[in-house]
């Protein structure tokens, strides 16, 4: 069971999490036989009483809770929970109705509140129902999402929170943001070449399935032997089989495995606490590690180097995460053959 605190002083590979917690206030249902993250809010007489739906995203994507500002329609927008747009010190910045995508009915008796994000060097806003705190929690407390979870969610959620009176849902922004700017979503560059005649090992985590996917195919173009893993957990495990097998063997750790690319976000072991304990091992810290994910900001990079993370890529760049890859494999080759 996750516990709960304002102590918000994080620092990197402690395998810690901030989120913020807000809330959707949802009008009740004819038939509801819903149990998942509810909870039912005493309503005026006559008026069936409303639920609500807890959420929360990391801190690290937020920029700033707002209220609700002046809103111009667009044009033409890609979906109908998408708003307008406002500005913002002379930012504009589109503004997203988080009921309408996840197809919730919001109940409109409260100013409701506006959470200012910014990853993948993207600035978006979600409009909530409110936000109640922020709480420091282990990725051991995050559960992926089941199922069921997922179709309730259009599957934007990457993790489920248990505390003792509430769920708290972890929203896939990085999905919704992409699923509404394909300019977001990983693209291999086609004018870019790669000799396949190596066939480097790489192995990676992403809790993503279809990151996994795409990361592993596009690798694949560039002359990669991919293994997957679906999270820092399963990755550290599967790194300590390896270690095992080289020693049985007498072989060098890189002969199985060249490389290692992992997202920062995912649930039992994040990217930072992983990469911090394969640099701390005596034999697995000779693989090169790259971070792979949307918190690569010139803010946060300081956390990847303080793990000893050998690059860090900002999504979607998939094809310089290619590249670098490549590089940092040679450079380790050259460097053992001296």
């Amino acid at each position: 069971m996750a516990t709960e605190t304002t102590d918000i002083l994080l620092e990197a590979g402690t395998n810690e999490l901030e989120i913020v917690e807000f809330y959707l206030e949802e009008e009740p249902k004819e038939t509801d036989d819903e149990e998942h993250n509810q909870e039912d809010i005493e309503g005026e007489e006559g008026r069936r009483p409303s639920r609500m739906g807890y959420y929360g995203v990391n801190v690290a994507k937020v920029l700033e809770i707002i209220r609700m500002p002046d809103v111009t329609e667009m044009p033409e927008v890609s979906h109908e929970s998408v708003m307008g747009a406002f500005n913002l010190r002379s930012r504009i910045i589109p503004l997203l109705d988080l009921s309408v995508w996840l197809k919730k009915k919001r109940v409109k008796n409260e100013p409701p509140k506006v959470i200012v994000t910014e990853f993948n060097s993207v600035t978006s806003a979600f409009m909530v129902s409110g936000v109640t705190r922020i709480h420091r929690i282990s990725w051991e407390d995050v559960e992926a999402p089941n199922k069921y979870v997922s179709a309730l969610s259009s599957d934007s959620i990457t993790g489920v929170v248990k505390f003792d009176n509430r769920i708290v849902f972890i929203l896939d922004l990085e999905r919704i943001v992409s699923e509404l700017n394909p300019d977001m979503r990983l693209k291999f560059d086609d004018n870019v070449e790669f000799t396949t005649d190596n066939q480097y090992k790489a192995l990676i985590a992403d809790d993503s399935p279809l990151i996994r996917e795409m990361i592993g195919d596009m690798l694949g173009q560039a002359g990669f032997r991919v293994e997957k893993t679906n999270n820092g957990k399963e990755c550290w495990d599967r790194l300590k089989e390896i270690k095992e097998q080289a020693e049985r063997e007498d072989r060098h750790i890189t002969d199985f495995v060249e490389v290692i690319v992992t997202d920062i976000e995912m649930p039992m072991m994040d990217g930072h606490h992983l990469t911090k304990k394969i640099k701390e091992d005596p034999v697995l810290k000779e693989i090169p590690v790259i971070l792979f994910s949307s918190l690569i900001t010139e803010k946060l990079r300081h956390r990847g180097e303080t793990v000893g993370a050998d690059d860090q890529v900002s999504k979607p760049e998939i094809t310089y995460l290619a590249q670098k890859s490549a590089a940092l494999i040679e450079e380790r080759k050259a460097a053992r053959n001296q």
